[in-house]
């Protein structure tokens, strides 16, 4: 494995420019670090990210003399600890101060063993005195030191993410760790939390992922509404406690949707409303959530906001959480399967229908309480391929869907004021164009005039 990676970094025509500059400077020592050969280690791929670390020289200056030589930017990402960024085109390269000006303290510094293998770019060979090669050989995430875990918080939540991404086993001390000081993660600032749940949460190990930080009580810490849905038992119709049950759905979205990491959360997040909407019938003893849609797209708006996600980010999950249920509750009505009631469900959903309906289909296949038949689910998917295959056959002609009327030439033909009435018929005409019913103006004005509203 040694070769195989000495091979790939000897031939990596960036740092090859780099080390070319370095060969005509001053220093103690110049290493590769960190995560471009944990994954080439992994993966047998190459990262486009470098890491080195220099010792016994003026880092910045270095730094911006290569910048200028490569004609690449120079970035100034941390002045107190001298970290900079050298970037040309997809590349980049960041070249930081080593600790204490002594190799093995900084790599005894690093988070995890998987990422404190260093290279000797002089020398051209491995310094690994963490023990990095024989963790990945062993497929655990480790840390030198646990100290490490409490110089920076976030590196407590790191360990999952690599978890998540890699599918390795967390050491019982790092999680021991985790157990006893988790709450020390509200000390970190919730950007840096944002993105580490981010990159979690596209991790192919995510589900088993959750559920281990669950175990150890460090979801709740990362996400707070867990502890109240973890309050909501099985019952009839979920084989599964609500936490449970939230972790099941994550882990029956299917991986081929580019915003994989937000449906994701979307599936984790959409029963939060639930505990808000409980209530048991006396008589029958069945669980009830009525609302709990609604109750759970404002909860989780007001989550996501504390966890610094963007408003576009916000937007797409919380309106993934509000209408969870509104696919299969469609397409369980007599009239669900009109054209009618499929264009109004695309009309309010377009462009996130695909992923909506994934979510209904990932809900359904993780509640399987008693009252749950096996022909009640097949007929629920069945229905929901259904409305998949219909959005897939109008799909191409929403891009261009003209505006045959507008509001003012709708008041004017039909005579009437701007009033709620007015929306109801410009949605009416919008989705008769997505049924194909309404083709072009003459249609339209036909169309309104005989609209009963």
């Amino acid at each position: 494995m040694k070769d195989r990676i000495k091979s790939a970094i000897e031939n990596d025509p960036f740092l090859g420019k780099i080390k070319t500059y370095l060969e005509n400077e001053t220093l103690e020592g110049a290493f590769l670090a960190g995560g471009y050969i944990r994954d080439l280690a992994i993966f047998d791929t190459p990262s486009l990210d470098r890491d080195i670390v220099l010792f016994g020289a003026d880092t910045e200056n270095i730094a911006k003399k290569i910048a200028d030589g490569l004609g690449a930017a120079f970035v100034e990402l941390d002045s107190e600890n001298k970290i900079y960024r050298i970037v040309l085109g997809e590349n980049y390269a960041d070249i930081a101060q080593g600790l204490n000006n002594n190799v093995d303290d900084d790599i005894q510094r690093r988070d995890f063993t998987i990422n404190s293998i260093f290279y000797d770019l002089k020398n051209s060979d491995f310094v690994d005195i963490a023990g990095g090669f024989k963790d990945i050989k062993q497929k655990v995430i480790k840390t030198a030191d646990l100290k490490n875990l409490n110089d920076d918080p976030l590196r407590m939540l790191r360990a999952f993410r690599f978890k998540a991404q890699l599918g390795f086993e967390i050491d019982s001390e790092v999680l021991e760790y985790i157990k006893n000081n988790g709450k020390k993660l509200d000390t970190v600032a919730k950007e840096r939390i944002n993105q580490e749940i981010i990159k979690t949460f596209e991790g192919k190990y995510l589900p088993e992922t959750l559920l281990n930080m669950y175990d150890i009580g460090f979801l709740e810490i990362v996400f707070p509404f867990v502890q109240n849905i973890k309050k909501i038992p099985p019952n009839s119709h979920h084989h599964l406690d609500l936490v449970h049950h939230s972790i099941e759905t994550v882990k029956q979205i299917r991986s081929n949707y580019p915003n994989i990491a937000l449906l994701r959360l979307a599936a984790f997040y959409h029963d939060i409303g639930k505990p808000l909407c409980w209530t048991i019938e006396p008589d029958t003893g069945r669980h009830r959530f009525i609302g709990h849609d609604e109750k759970g797209e404002k909860l989780a708006q007001q989550e996501l906001l504390e966890l610094k996600f963007s408003k576009k980010q916000i937007e797409y999950i919380s309106k993934m959480v509000k209408n969870h249920i509104y696919p299969s509750s469609l397409m369980s009505t007599p009239e669900g399967a009109s054209t009618k009631a499929m264009a109004r469900f695309v009309r309010k959903i377009h462009p996130d229908v695909e992923d909506l309906i994934e979510l209904a289909r990932a809900d359904r296949l993780s509640a399987r309480g008693e009252s749950v038949t096996p022909d009640m689910v097949e007929k629920n998917l069945e229905s929901l391929e259904r409305l998949l295959e219909y959005y897939k056959s109008i799909k191409d002609r929403l891009k261009e869907l003209p505006k045959l009327l507008d509001g003012r030439e709708i008041m004017e033909i039909l005579n009437i004021q701007a009033t709620p009435k007015l929306g109801q018929i410009i949605n009416e005409l919008k989705e008769a164009q997505i049924a194909g019913i309404v083709k072009d103006k003459d249609n339209a004005i036909e169309f309104i005039k005989n609209l009963n509203i």
